[in-house]
């Protein structure tokens, strides 16, 4: 499936809403920030995105608990434990869920184990450290910016809480209001 278009409605709308969110409610000035906060909400329109990865058989993994035990439990994926994407990707689906839509992480339920948003926010955490750690210097995202969503995992969250909030809150006539010009 290709990406969406820079120029398509869709990503300046997010664009305008989490700059709105960041720079204005938490006083947020990172442009590099808000523009990967904003192409994670892109990223995760589609649905195939909720998806955080495959296992081998090819049966989609959903829950982070299962990423994870799949990770820490078989040798099989010793490698991947090595791949900032994987870790990347667990940061980007634990961001996305815990800010967007925390009710749907209090529901989540595996049959040996619960996800919840204490879990999900540590499992976020640790993982976007672990890819700043893995990424090498000269690839995009950098690992600083990896490493600043980790130390600042909670408040992205909160930013992405408040993009939902206005999201919700459109106008009648469907616009977002004076967010954005």
């Amino acid at each position: 499936m290709l990406p969406i278009r820079d120029n398509h409605p869709l990503k300046r709308l997010f664009t305008g809403l989490v700059e709105h969110a960041f720079q204005t409610e938490l006083g947020i000035c990172d442009p590099a920030l808000a523009d990967y906060v904003s192409d994670l909400l892109v990223d995760f329109v589609r649905i195939d995105e909720m998806v955080i990865a495959r296992e081998a058989a090819g049966k989609p993994v959903t829950e982070i608990a299962e990423m994870i035990a799949n990770l820490e439990g078989d040798q099989s994926v010793a490698d991947a434990t090595r791949d900032p994407y994987v870790h990347r990707r667990i940061g980007d689906y634990t961001l996305f869920w815990t800010g967007v839509y925390p009710e749907g992480v209090r529901r989540s339920t595996v049959s040996t184990w619960n996800d919840r948003i204490s879990d999900y926010v540590s499992f976020g955490k640790r993982s976007y450290a672990i890819a700043s750690e893995l990424t090498p210097p000269d690839v995009d995202p950098p690992s600083r910016l990896l490493r600043r969503l980790s130390e600042d995992f909670e408040t992205c969250a909160c930013g992405l809480g408040i993009v939902r909030h206005n999201l919700d809150n459109q106008r009648a006539d469907g616009e977002p209001g004076d967010l954005i010009y």
